[in-house]
């Protein structure tokens, strides 16, 4: 929720409703800010626990990221609406997405409390790479900073978050090795 009145608030003073272009930062790092919250919050206390439950842990799992996936889509949709060829709701639901699944799949390979970093190195690259580049494959590699209804920056943010996903459901977020 915070992220979203950062992200209305920072549209707003960008003065977006001048130039559409203007939102680009913060379509791109709204997203980023709210799925580093949900990877962080993937970290599971007792990896031995899911081990020996009776119930796989797998459902449980994929209904919490989806439940905050869900969560986090509608507060920033809301924060910064606009008509679906500008920087609006459409692209920032598909960053979110795209975001989280890379986060999730951060969360399985690294372990929660570092998910985030993927994340802010890939959207930060093509945030700083990509704001200007034309052409189709620039579309598909800087999804993030694409107008909202372009199919072509749809599928890869839809496959990062599939398979980001499916790895944190089946496999859940790598233990951290304690201090000793």
């Amino acid at each position: 929720m915070g992220t979203a009145v950062l992200a209305a608030v920072c549209a707003h003073q960008l003065h977006a409703y001048l130039d559409p272009n203007r939102r680009v930062p913060v379509v791109a790092l709204a997203p980023m800010l709210a799925s580093s919250a949900i990877g962080t919050s993937l970290f599971q206390h007792s990896a031995e626990l899911d081990r020996t439950a009776v119930r796989p842990a797998w459902p449980r799992r994929l209904a919490h990221l989806l439940a905050l996936t869900a969560l986090a889509a509608v507060t920033l949709a809301v924060a910064v609406p606009g008509h679906r060829e500008e920087f609006g709701a459409p692209a920032m639901v598909r960053n979110l997405v795209g975001a989280v699944g890379i986060t999730a799949a951060g969360a399985t390979v690294i372990g929660a409390r570092l998910s985030w970093l993927p994340t802010v190195a890939y959207l930060s690259a093509v945030y700083l790479a990509g704001a200007g580049t034309p052409g189709r494959a620039a579309t598909v590699w800087g999804w993030a900073v694409q107008p909202g209804p372009q199919p072509a920056a749809w599928i890869p943010a839809i496959a990062a978050f599939t398979v980001g996903g499916a790895l944190c459901a089946v496999r859940g977020a790598r233990p951290e090795s304690p201090h000793r």
